[in-house]
């Protein structure tokens, strides 16, 4: 019995000569060029420091850059295949689904949500456990709740063969086929091990760790988004972050052909070094976008934060600021609820920022029904 893992046809090289099987017995990788790569950590590490030092400086990083952990499930989940817009979520996530949506979409939004809830749930879990296979088996069962993949073995490692290729072509034709089942709980007790070994430097250890698990694909679904996932939380867990708010997912969705090239050259040609370039350079460049993104956020929030007192002449407007940047789509009877403002000062503060243009109505409220409102200065920077 095999398993096919959905890939889109702009991932597969072609032509190839047959499947590429798992480096069995070639991890961890013995031959790592130095030379090659120390050009390559110091821009690395310098920039992840910097992107970290902006972290550090914004207050309440994790409501204030809470879209940005969206956006990134948004990427992670689009590179395997999903078509949900961070709008889309958003709006259903305050709203609920609207009537008229494809059960297609509504899925790939709940796929969405279920790969943030595994994000915030990994980080609560790392207060009690290091970043291990418990932890990812638990996560990997929030990843499919309820969703495409839910029937197959949540939170538990394959126990038949997988591949990886076109939707509905046999393993013959496969591009990739990870490690034989009957070897995958050996095969995460050596990645395990490495991840808490001592190597050279943390970033090529992350690099390694990454390329090891997405070969290994433990997992019938999921071993992507979990894959990428482990980045902001290896790097949170080595104290390289204060939050683990550092997202992969744009750069490696813009250069989705290479980086599955690249993985792909680790268990065909023994090129862990290559990997390990692409990687570093990956991590450079995104390090440089997040930061810029975020400082973007940062400066909405002060200027905001100014418009909000004047306009409103509340003593909290900083309440409603805070609220507006960690959910910057949702009703208005879950602002009333959770805001911690009367409601009273609260539909004010809503009718105050609609009239002046800080929020847009994406659903009049009538009846029973709500209103949605939209924050589209945060959406755009977000999303850009």
């Amino acid at each position: 019995m095999t398993r096919i893992r959905k890939t889109s046809p702009r991932t597969i090289s072609t032509p190839h000569t047959g499947p590429v099987p798992y480096h069995t017995g070639r991890f961890p990788p013995r031959q790592i060029d130095w030379r090659r790569l120390v050009p390559l950590i110091g821009p690395a590490n310098a920039a992840l420091a910097r992107y970290d030092g902006l972290l550090a400086a914004v207050p309440n990083a994790s409501i204030l850059l809470a879209p940005l952990t969206t956006q990134e499930a948004v990427l992670s989940s689009r590179i395997e295949g999903t078509q949900a817009t961070m709008g889309e979520v958003l709006e259903y996530e305050a709203a609920g689904p609207p009537s008229r949506v494809m059960p297609e979409k509504q899925a790939d939004i709940v796929e969405v949500l279920n790969y943030r809830r595994g994000l915030n749930e990994a980080v609560e879990l790392l207060k009690k456990v290091p970043l291990c296979g418990r932890l990812i088996k638990q996560v990997h069962a929030t990843l499919l709740s309820g969703v495409r993949g839910h029937d197959k073995s949540r939170g538990q490692y394959r126990v038949v063969q997988n591949y990886i290729g076109v939707h509905g072509r046999p393993i013959e034709e496969a591009r990739f086929i990870p490690i034989a089942p009957e070897h995958v709980h050996e095969g995460m007790g050596v990645w395990e091990k490495y991840l808490h070994g001592r190597e050279p430097d943390h970033l090529v250890q992350l690099a390694v760790a990454h390329a090891e698990f997405e070969s290994l694909h433990p997992f019938l679904d999921g071993n992507g988004r979990l894959g990428r996932m482990l980045i902001p939380l290896f790097l949170f867990e080595r104290k390289l972050l204060h939050v683990p708010m550092f997202y992969m997912s744009e750069h490696l969705e813009a250069h989705r052909q290479l980086y599955y090239d690249k993985l792909l050259a680790v268990s065909r040609d023994d090129d862990w070094t290559g990997w390990c370039e692409f990687f570093l350079q990956a991590l450079t460049e995104q390090a440089v976008k997040n930061e810029v993104k975020a400082r973007k956020i940062l400066d909405l929030y002060k200027a905001k934060k100014e418009w909000m007192i004047r306009e409103t002449h509340s003593q909290y407007a900083i309440t409603a600021l805070d609220f507006l940047f960690g959910k910057p789509v949702f009703s208005g009877s879950h602002f009333i609820t959770h805001s911690r403002i009367p409601e009273p000062t609260a539909r004010r503060i809503l009718k105050v920022c609609v009239v002046k243009g800080l929020l847009k109505v994406l659903r009049v409220g009538r009846g029973r029904r709500a209103a949605v409102y939209r924050f589209p200065e945060l959406i755009q920077i977000t999303e850009t």
